[in-house]
C-alpha cells in the first residue's frame, strides 16, 4: 500500500515538489523526490489531472551505512543493531550488542571488514571519500593504548640490547597507531616491510649492532671437516712416503686350499666322511 503520508499535489512537478520540501522542512538536495504523475492539462479546465510526485528525505552516508550493517548482521544472525554517531565529514557508527567477540573478532578482524564494506556503502556517489569508522564497545580506543604500550616496550628492548624487532603483521589501522606512537623518538626508527595482509612493523634501534655472519664455509662444521681431511691427508701422504722409502716385503704366498667334494653331514668334524676330512700334516719335528 502507497504511503499517502510522503505524496504531494500540485498543479505542476515543480509545484507539487515545492510542497513536499516545505511539509519535510528539507532542501531540495537533501530530498529523494519520484515523480508518480506529470499530471496534464483539461480542455477549457475540464478533465484535466494534478502532477503527483513522492518526496522523502534522503538518507545520509552515515544512515546508508547503519542501515546496511543492520542488514549485514540480519543475515549472519548476530543479535546486534548500528547506531550513527556522528554524521558529517567524518562518519562514526556504534555497534550495540550482547556478544562483542562475534562482533569484534579476532584483534578486530571481523570489525575491521564490517568498517571496510560500511566505508563503500557510505560513499556510493560521493565525489569526495568521507572517512568511515565503525566501533563496539570502545575496541578502537582499548586496542590503541594497547599497540601503544607494545610499541614503546619494544622501543625500549631495541634499544638497550641494540637489535631491531619485528612487530605481527599488522592492518594499515594498526601500523598508523605504531607508527605514530614512535614518531618523535629520536633512538628508534619504525618502517613497515612484506606485503599485505602480512605486512607488519620493524622497530629500528639508532645503535644497531651489526653481526658479521661468517660464511657457511668458515663454520665450525666446515673447520671439522678440513681438520679431519687434513688429518687423513697427512696419514695418506705418510703412508705413501712409507712405501716409497722403505718398500713393504712380499707377503708370504698363501697355501692353496685343497677342495675336495663329498657329504656335508654337519658342523661336528665326527660327522665328517673320511674322504671329506682333511689329511693331518704329519710332524717333522723330531
Amino acid at each position: 500500500m502507497e504511503n499517502l503520508q510522503n505524496i504531494f499535489t500540485g498543479k505542476t512537478v515543480e509545484e507539487a515538489t515545492e510542497s513536499g520540501l516545505a511539509a519535510l522542512g528539507i532542501t531540495k538536495e537533501e530530498a529523494a523526490i519520484t515523480v508518480l504523475d506529470e499530471g496534464k492539462k483539461g480542455i477549457f479546465g475540464l478533465g484535466g489531472t494534478k502532477a503527483k510526485v513522492k518526496v522523502e528525505k534522503r538518507a545520509t552516508d552515515g544512515e546508508r551505512a547503519a542501515k546496511f550493517i543492520d542488514g549485514l548482521f540480519e543475515i549472519l544472525k548476530i543479535n546486534a543493531f548500528a547506531e550513527v554517531i556522528t554524521d558529517g565529514e567524518k562518519v562514526e557508527i556504534n555497534v550495540q550488542t550482547a556478544n562483542s567477540h562475534q562482533v569484534i573478532g579476532h584483534h578486530g578482524e571481523v570489525l575491521d571488514a564490517v568498517q571496510t564494506i560500511a566505508g563503500a556503502v557510505a560513499n556510493i556517489g560521493n565525489e569526495q571519500y568521507k572517512k568511515v569508522v565503525v566501533d563496539c564497545e570502545n575496541y578502537r580506543e582499548t586496542r590503541r593504548k594497547t599497540l601503544t604500550a607494545l610499541a614503546e616496550k619494544l622501543a625500549k628492548k631495541a634499544v638497550e640490547k641494540g637489535r631491531k624487532y619485528k612487530l605481527e603483521p599488522m592492518n594499515p589501522y594498526e601500523r598508523r597507531i605504531i607508527h605514530s606512537a614512535l614518531a618523535d623518538r629520536e633512538d628508534v626508527k619504525t618502517i613497515s616491510e612484506g606485503d599485505e595482509p602480512n605486512r607488519y612493523v620493524v622497530i629500528i634501534p639508532s645503535n644497531l649492532k651489526t653481526y658479521e655472519r661468517r660464511p657457511r664455509g668458515d663454520r665450525k662444521f666446515s673447520s671439522n671437516r678440513e681438520k679431519g681431511e687434513k688429518r687423513y691427508s697427512d696419514r695418506r701422504g705418510r703412508d705413501r712416503g712409507e712405501r716409497s722409502s722403505a718398500p713393504r716385503a712380499p707377503r708370504p704366498a698363501r697355501a692353496k686350499r685343497e677342495i675336495r667334494f663329498g657329504t656335508f653331514l654337519g658342523n661336528s668334524g665326527a660327522g665328517k666322511t673320511e674322504e671329506t676330512q682333511t689329511p693331518e700334516t704329519p710332524n717333522t719335528e723330531e
